[in-house]
């Protein structure tokens, strides 16, 4: 292959690259938009989600939910950066947007796993403010 196609090959890759994660970036803030507009609705003076509120409902372990999933890392592990194993021992891809550039960007789909997962580690539906945290904690990750 003479050095000037690879060179275009190589062009045309990071073009399609860049352009998938400036789809992604409006999806999330989207999302996030949402998020906090009934955050603020739910919590008067709420003004802004937080990484590290994020990162502490990440690795805290609840009450209320089913036995053996009391926190995000049980399934997903300590590092949203690695992969995680569902209780069955299915691979989950890594929760970090850094590592896996296709998460929270269909907002159906967000919003599916935070109903699933909420009620499997809460024993209850997550609030807006701690969707909101948790997506602004993975977003940086």
């Amino acid at each position: 292959m003479k050095v000037s196609h690879v060179i275009t090959v190589m062009v045309v890759a990071c073009g399609l690259l860049a352009s998938s994660e400036s789809v992604a970036e409006p999806r999330r803030d989207a999302i996030l938009a949402a998020l906090l507009a009934q955050a603020k609705k739910d919590e008067a003076g709420f003004t802004r989600f937080s990484a590290e509120r994020g990162a502490a409902f990440y690795k805290a372990n609840h009450k209320g939910g089913k036995q053996g999933t009391t926190s995000c890392t049980s399934c997903h592990g300590n590092s949203p950066g690695d992969k995680g194993k569902t209780r069955a021992g299915k691979d989950i891809e890594p929760m970090a947007v850094s590592k896996n550039s296709a998460r929270y960007t269909d907002k159906d789909d967000v919003e599916k796993w935070f109903t699933r997962n909420c009620s499997d580690v809460l024993g209850r539906a997550c609030t807006a403010k701690e969707k909101g945290d948790f997506l602004t904690y993975m977003i940086g990750q």
